[in-house]
């Protein structure tokens, strides 16, 4: 089970250093080219501003252009992100983040007074039917990897080893089985360990047993070993930097050619 308060406390903290972070960033690095293709810095802040307001119940505008004519929108809720990124490009950064600020106030307001009933009920998230405490870890998770886009697209490291990251790896935890075994195509019988390092080290293993999952432990050495720092981990599976880009930050152990397959094939949301 997800526990209410830890996500919700963590998910108001990592909007609180998202404000921090911008606040004090100048015009120039508002308009920064990020990570993500087409998005500025101001278009993140949008993004995120946008979805809080749709969980609140707000339609977004209609847009004034093909959206989904656009190359990086993919389905329809790339379409609604990118609606809600169209209507606040008009707004400047200080207007942005005031808007930022007060719908992430308000959200915090009507998290905090959910019911642990209410929380666990079934929903629709990003990833499927889950419930809603999921879909609010997606949300700690979409905002942590973005506050990630912000510090790589102005130059300001950071942004590591607190409660989001915590909550942003266990949900890219969740879909390694489907990394490993679907899109890496891991064999039957192998088995691959993440070793992240950085502030808050940790292991993760995967097993093939017919079916990829992760397990807590193994029953002897992993057939494929892949250590890395836990922000160059997620990045990967965020789709933000190629492999190649990685570099000596990842270490291969055992089976060099699996290893590398399973790196190249970590990208599974972008």
């Amino acid at each position: 089970m997800i526990d209410k308060d830890t996500v919700v406390e963590t998910l108001i903290g990592q909007w609180a250093a998202i404000d921090a972070l911008v606040s004090g960033l100048a015009p120039e690095q508002w308009a920064a080219q990020s990570p993500c293709p087409g998005w500025t810095v101001h278009d993140l802040i949008a993004h995120i501003t946008g979805t809080e307001l749709s969980l609140s119940g707000q339609l977004p505008p209609e847009p004034t252009s093909d959206v989904r004519g656009l190359p990086h929108v993919r389905n329809d809720i790339g379409a609604l992100n990118e609606t809600w990124v169209q209507a606040f490009r008009k707004l400047d950064p200080a207007a942005l983040l005031d808007r930022f600020r007060a719908v992430t106030t308000e959200r915090g307001r009507t998290l905090r007074a959910m019911s642990a009933e209410e929380f666990e009920a079934p929903a629709w998230t990003p990833a499927g039917h889950a419930t809603y405490a999921r879909f609010m870890r997606i949300r700690v998770f979409d905002c942590w990897m973005h506050e990630q886009d912000i510090r790589d697209a102005v130059g300001l490291p950071g942004g590591g080893g607190d409660a989001a990251e915590t909550l942003a790896v266990d949900e890219i935890a969740d879909a390694l089985g489907y990394i490993v075994g679907k899109r890496g195509k891991a064999p039957d019988g192998s088995s691959i360990t993440f070793d992240l390092t950085g502030p808050t080290p940790r292991r993760l293993h995967v097993m093939v047993d017919e079916r990829a999952k992760v397990v807590g432990t193994l029953p002897g050495s992993a057939t494929a070993t892949i250590t890395l720092p836990t922000g160059v981990f997620a990045r990967l599976c965020g789709g933000r930097i190629e492999p190649t880009q990685a570099g000596e930050a990842v270490d291969l152990e055992g089976d060099q050619e699996l290893g590398r397959q399973i790196v190249g094939a970590l990208a599974y949301t972008t």
